[in-house]
């Protein structure tokens, strides 16, 4: 399996439309083959920033991901509001825990 997390951040008072573009594309990814999970957070000290965390059976799942009918229209809308490039994501190993 394939654990990657991620973090964007979100211009000044833009964070709650990049939650609801994100929650878009974790709509969309219902129809991702291989994605088991895809969740988004927001931190209370950190009001601009949101997470991203993603399990998938695969990383070439996760790629594939990217051509799934309106990601790329979502990543384009999403763009412009990130202050900055997103942070590098972590890729993790799984190697234990409940849930999936």
């Amino acid at each position: 399996m394939y654990l990657l997390q991620g973090k964007l951040t979100a211009q000044t008072s833009q964070a709650e439309e990049l939650a609801d573009i994100l929650s878009d594309a974790a709509q969309l990814m219902k129809t991702a083959e291989g994605c088991k999970l895809y969740i988004l957070g927001k931190d209370d000290n950190d009001p601009n920033a949101v997470y991203v965390t993603e399990i998938w059976e695969s990383k070439e799942h996760h790629d594939q991901s990217l051509n799934v009918e309106g990601v790329r229209e979502l990543i384009s809308k999403a763009m412009p509001l990130l202050d900055g490039l997103p942070k590098k994501e972590q890729e993790l190993q799984i190697i234990g825990g409940i849930g999936i």
